[in-house]
């Protein structure tokens, strides 16, 4: 019998947890969706009504709960009467929480998408969210998903419920994410030799993603006559980032670095890409674009953040965060078997992993799992 779920999110821009919305509504066919975001409709909300589901945006400000806007998610929980109310990340899980049980819907599941919380670097209003809804987790969620091992233990260290939490790990398209020929084109496009290796980072500009390390490495690595490109993609990696631009000049890899910015068709990059680097200091829990990247067959270096260390396996190369050093090397290991027939043995079992592991079917029947395991919990009691 299909669902009804009503997913409460704090916001739908260019993120990895509303990534991981937008491809269970999409590839869940068998239950109805409805997304409401706290905030604006971001990237996601378009797209998300391309394929026919129903967005709701409230236009709460960041960090300000708006009593007109919570009246408003109330009487919506009230007209679609959802089975399950969803409810992702921390300001989502508090309002979603909060709305449900005014609308007197309490089959509420909360969505955990961050790790540690870093008391420099996350907002003080984030970790207040964080530390009211560890002291409300055994009276609001029925079950809270976590996306990965290392938030499920981060979260408990917390206070949250660790009896309520569950992991379901993120999923892809596979047919979407597969291994394709399109570095010659990307490489003639943007002036590149056809010979010249391209190592890539496809993550928003942001003190948690740390390209300031990924620069150093880069340097460390060219220093060392390696001849490689490095190409940055994503939010904000574009040249009107002054402070990016300042700090590429200042590591002296100007000629050896492409901002590509926001991109739409990011298998077809992924695939233009010889390595793929994470670079990532902190707050990881499951990085989307490291599955995504093995998926197309792209082995990866990664930082150990979140569980990217149980997504490489021993497919690619894991190093601490913060040590350009460390990260330099792993790059200069990729790129020497990049010739070799052990690069191609290390590119399909990066892509087998990904299907053995973290397909989009297996993320879809974890999440239905825990939804019909609530309502058969309630109905029993």
């Amino acid at each position: 019998m299909p669902l009804t779920i009503l997913h409460v999110i704090t916001g739908l821009a260019d993120g990895g947890a509303e990534a991981v919305l937008y491809r269970l509504c999409v590839n869940d066919r068998g239950n109805r969706h409805v997304v409401v975001s706290l905030m604006d409709d971001g990237k996601y909300g378009r797209l998300l009504r391309e394929h026919g589901i129903e967005v709701h945006a409230l236009g709460m400000r960041p960090n300000r709960l708006s009593a007109s806007a919570l009246g408003r998610l109330v009487v919506l929980l009230r007209r679609v009467r959802p089975d399950i109310v969803q409810t992702w990340m921390y300001h989502g899980s508090l309002v979603g929480g909060i709305a449900s049980r005014l609308a007197g819907n309490s089959n509420v599941v909360w969505g955990i998408h961050h790790t540690n919380l870093d008391p420099v670097r996350d907002k003080l209003s984030t970790r207040c969210v964080a530390r009211i809804l560890a002291s409300l987790s055994r009276l609001l969620p029925r079950a809270i998903i976590v996306c990965a091992a290392k938030s499920k233990a981060a979260h408990v260290r917390l206070g949250f419920a660790a009896e309520c939490m569950l992991v379901v790990r993120n999923g892809y398209d596979l047919e979407q994410f597969a291994p394709r020929r399109s570095a010659a084109d990307f490489k003639r496009e943007n002036g590149l030799a056809e010979d010249i290796p391209i190592v890539g980072m496809v993550a928003r500009y942001h003190p948690q993603k740390d390209h300031a390390n990924l620069l150093r490495a880069f340097r460390i690595l060219l220093s060392k006559g390696h001849k490689c490109h490095l190409v940055l993609v994503g939010t904000g990696l574009d040249s009107s980032n002054t402070e990016l631009q300042r700090s590429i000049s200042q590591n002296g890899i100007d000629a050896h670095v492409s901002l590509v910015g926001p991109f739409d068709n990011v298998p077809l990059l992924m695939n233009a890409l010889d390595v793929h680097v994470l670079s990532s200091a902190f707050g990881e829990a499951f990085p989307n674009v490291i599955a995504e990247a093995m998926a197309c067959g792209i082995p990866c270096v990664t930082t150990d953040v979140g569980d990217a260390a149980d997504i490489v396996g021993d497919t690619g190369w894991v190093v601490p965060p913060k040590d350009p050093n460390a990260l330099a090397n792993a790059i200069e290991l990729a790129l020497s078997e990049r010739n070799s027939e052990k690069w191609q043995i290390r590119r399909k079992a990066a892509r087998k992993r990904i299907e053995e592991n973290f397909s989009i079917g297996r993320m879809v029947d974890g999440y239905n799992g825990v939804w019909r395991e609530v309502l058969s919990a309630a109905a029993r009691n």
